[in-house]
């Protein structure tokens, strides 16, 4: 508020109460929040902004219904909230939304309300106070209006208007005569191609006006036309290219008067730059914010050698012998390079740092650390990102312009390693189809104006793996031969129920036939539902006990978590279903849980976990109740007993389809089971991911409250752990310990580390070519990406290695086996001519 007291500034808070439909605008003390006074608006009219003078309030409404609005302006009076007078301006269907309003001033020096008219043709201002609006002409063509005006109440009543078309845009300054509550258009800013943005900026009275365009940076002030600052802007590694600023001007001290400007811009690209009088001082990828899709691309090989390859495989051996020689002496061109770069490979073995290639060229390197990462974002934006490299953005693409208020709804990805090309498809229908080395766009559709994909699936074809598009009520429609799934594909019904799809082939169609129906029990929604990785490498099809006896693993592919609440009776009913038959392989039910909390699940190899928020009375004890964030681990092995294959044996082959009572029908499989309290909320469940899955495994989990990510050993949450007694001898040689309910945060399992990572919504894992190591990436507000060791870094030196000690004693040897070879050989020969004949 604008007061006369120098000490205290109160507060006008405006509020918009859902209950009643009332509008409620709040005077508050600035010293303890005390409410001064209340005004209470009881009609239905749109709440916009608050604004205030020394002598008075003004609340501004949109009075009527949607698509015929008009202005209405209520003054209060400063001291007691009063209502003194209601102005309605305009005439009825002047307005037809929130959206045409393009600024309310919040102070003195801007006591204006500006909008259009839905052709953006004329600009209509209102002098807060005034019962009557001003009309100026807008520019041919205009597409887009901003209103810039300044913020400190001791600045002077200028405003500028920037008009948009679809090849240039262009600003007026207007100034305000507050006494009489006239608008003069003071100069014009001359119309100029491509993109552009303004920024306000005050020292003291004075307003000035930063107007950056893709060439130049250029200062004026709101009083007069001239020019006072005109900088070109210097090249950059990428074009800016402004849309909306922010500028802070400074002027110098001395005798020639000048000016420096520093300006953040936001660009057409989702950047962040910083222009310092002219140079680029940064640019900061802020459009990675907001990511919905993500997937690992390998960096595509070089399409020239894969040619010469397939030549050479399809020659007689003579052609191909001279053809590779001919390959290899081409090859010699890029020797010096090679050359070049062994002093800066081997100093950064030694030194243990990463190699920094001069070269632009992408590269894979020998551990399978250097991966792309193609991430999509809500905005419409596709970037690919080197995590070999910090998380560089190596390319980024615009897909599609998404409309102001909207989200690119991403449905599915997938990354072709063989064409180097990367897939995805959205909720509208829309596709892209992107290079994954360049980001050059291949095929693209736009979304259309209704949703029509409930989700994707990756599936087997004829034809190679391909994503499918499963429409709305979980409808696929005909396929081509070679397109149609080899598998049965799981979707969703209209009324929550699972669907067995297979496709039967018809002439060159295949048309889709409804296998089996799961259907829920009466007041069961689901929630969350699971499947194994796409790569999920197993390195043994048992577990070898403490005693030598093996449990052997229950891996069927064919299996999905599916987990289902209770909103009535507060349940959550955790099924595993056989994906080809669609019969329930277990299930387990969980009473007290919060069903407005989030549920998750995640599944790999011969085990699945489930987190969520449960309170319920122990069955041990009814006087003690078990509250919080629980995390159920369920193993599946194939029988109870150990060294026992369960009803198939050794049975090379078996029918999912078959009934479950016949003795050689679907073997149920064993579930051991148990309970984790965890010591703070886990979202966004991941398993890591190794090559041959010898490792150990991690659950990876966002922790929204600490904004971390955390690893649990998989040793952790093993559900054999021993209850209520200490580990046997035989038992902790298989790495068990004594249950205890309770896993807290260590901070040594962060992986984040010190960073805070926002708003995180899924993780994904892919494996590198050392053994020991999962590459991790997680994205959502924030993207981070990093590589975890759950079984130690033991197929690579680590950085502890004192390889300069190595290196020195190498050297020493060599120095020493040089120098003591000649007194060898001296005596040598003394010892052959002093020997008796």
């Amino acid at each position: 508020m604008e007061m006369t007291e120098a000490k205290r500034k109160d507060i006008l808070v405006l509020f918009e109460e859902k209950g009643n439909e009332e509008t409620v605008l709040r005077r508050l003390n600035a010293v303890d929040g005390s409410v001064v006074w209340e005004f209470r608006e009881v009609t239905k009219d749109v709440p916009l902004q608050v604004s205030t003078n020394v002598e008075k309030v003004f609340v501004v409404f949109l009075k009527g219904t949607k698509g015929a609005y008009s202005l209405k302006v209520t003054t209060l009076d400063t001291l007691t909230g009063k209502r003194l007078d209601e102005l309605v301006i305009g005439t009825k269907a002047n307005l037809n939304d929130e959206e045409d309003i393009m600024f309310v001033g919040a102070n003195s020096a801007a006591p204006i309300v500006a909008w259009t008219d839905t052709e953006h043709t004329t600009l209509r201002v209102n002098v807060l106070g005034l019962k009557t609006s001003q009309e100026f002409p807008l520019v041919e063509d205009t597409v887009e209006v901003e209103i810039h005006a300044p913020h400190l109440i001791q600045s002077q009543p200028h405003f500028l208007v920037h008009s948009k078309t679809a090849t240039g845009n262009k600003g007026e300054v207007y100034h305000i005569d507050l006494k009489t509550g006239h608008i003069s258009k003071a100069y014009d800013l001359p119309l100029l191609p491509g993109k552009g943005a303004f920024a306000t900026s005050s020292i003291s009275a004075n307003v000035y006006f930063t107007r950056i365009t893709e060439d130049e940076l250029i200062l004026v002030s709101s009083q007069s036309h001239g020019v006072l600052g005109r900088w070109p802007l210097k090249k950059a590694s990428s074009k800016v290219t402004p849309i909306h600023a922010v500028s802070e001007v400074i002027k110098k001290v001395g005798a020639d008067g000048n000016y420096a400007v520093r300006s953040a811009a936001l660009t057409t690209d989702d950047e962040w730059t910083l222009v310092r009088s002219g140079e680029v001082g940064w640019t900061r990828p802020e459009g990675l914010s907001g990511g919905v899709a993500a997937a690992f691309a390998e960096i595509p090989e070089s399409e020239e050698l894969a040619k010469s390859l397939e030549q050479e495989a399809h020659s007689n051996p003579v052609q191909a012998y001279i053809h590779r020689v001919k390959r290899h002496i081409n090859d010699l061109q890029y020797l010096p390079t090679y050359l070049n770069n062994i002093p800066a490979r081997l100093i950064s073995s030694i030194a243990g740092t990463e190699v920094t290639s001069s070269a632009a060229k992408l590269s894979r390197d020998s551990f399978g650390f250097h991966k792309l990462v193609i991430l999509a974002t809500k905005r419409g934006m596709v970037y690919g990102l080197d995590i070999g490299k910090s998380g560089t953005a190596v390319w980024h693409k615009r897909a599609f312009q998404i409309p102001k208020g909207q989200k690119w709804d991403v449905k599915g990805i997938q990354v072709n390693e063989s064409l180097g090309q990367v897939t995805i498809l959205g909720a509208n229908n829309d596709f892209v189809v992107l290079k994954t080395e360049t980001g050059q766009v291949l095929s693209a559709k736009a979304p259309s104006s209704e949703a029509t994909t409930q989700n994707t699936a990756l599936v087997d074809t004829a034809s190679g793996q391909r994503l499918l598009r499963i429409g709305r009520d979980g409808k696929i429609g005909s396929l081509p031969v070679d397109k149609a799934p080899k598998q049965t594909v799981v979707t969703r019904g209209a009324d929550g129920e699972l669907k067995g799809v297979i496709f039967v082939p018809d002439g060159t169609t295949s048309h889709e036939s409804t296998s089996w129906v799961f259907s829920l029990p009466q007041d069961q929604r689901i929630v969350s539902i699971a499947t194994r990785p796409s790569h999920d490498a197993v390195a043994s099809i048992g577990r070898v006990l403490g005693d030598r006896t093996v449990k052997y693993k229950y891996l069927n592919p064919n299996t999905i978590v599916v987990a289902a609440v209770d909103n009535k009776a507060c349940t959550l009913t955790v099924y595993l279903l056989d994906t080809v038959s669609g019969q329930i392989l277990s299930s387990a039910k969980h009473n007290g849980v919060d069903p407005t909390k989030p549920v998750e699940c995640a599944m790999a190899e011969n085990w699945f976990v489930c987190s969520f928020f449960g309170q319920y009375t122990l069955r041990e004890n009814s006087a003690q109740s078990l509250r919080g964030y629980q995390v159920v681990v369920s193993d599946l092995y194939e029988s109870e007993e150990a060294n026992d294959r369960g009803p198939l044996g050794d049975a090379s082959t078996f029918s999912s389809l078959d009934p479950v009572d016949v003795p050689t029908g679907v073997a149920l499989p064993s579930v051991v089971s148990q309970t984790y309290v965890m010591g703070a909320p886990v979202s966004a469940l991941q398993v890591s991911q190794t090559r041959q899955g010898i490792t150990s495994r991690q659950l990876l989990a966002y922790l929204p409250e600490s904004h971390g990510i955390m690893g649990i050993p998989r040793m952790l949450l093993e559900p054999r752990r021993p209850v209520g007694r200490d580990a046997t001898p035989a038992e902790m040689e298989e790495g068990l310990f004594k249950y205890h309910p309770a896993i807290e945060i260590d901070p040594k399992s962060v992986i984040t580390h010190e960073r805070d990572v926002i708003g995180i919504k899924k993780i994904i894992t892919s494996p590198a070519i050392v053994e020991s190591t999962s590459l991790v990436f997680a994205y959502g507000v924030d993207i981070f990406g990093t590589r975890v060791t759950p079984s130690f870094l033991f197929d690579i030196l680590g950085k502890g290695f004192n390889k300069m000690s190595l290196v020195g004693t190498v050297l020493a040897l060599f120095v020493g086996v040089t120098m003591l070879a000649p007194m060898v050989r001296k005596k040598q020969i003394n010892l052959r001519w002093s020997a008796p004949m």
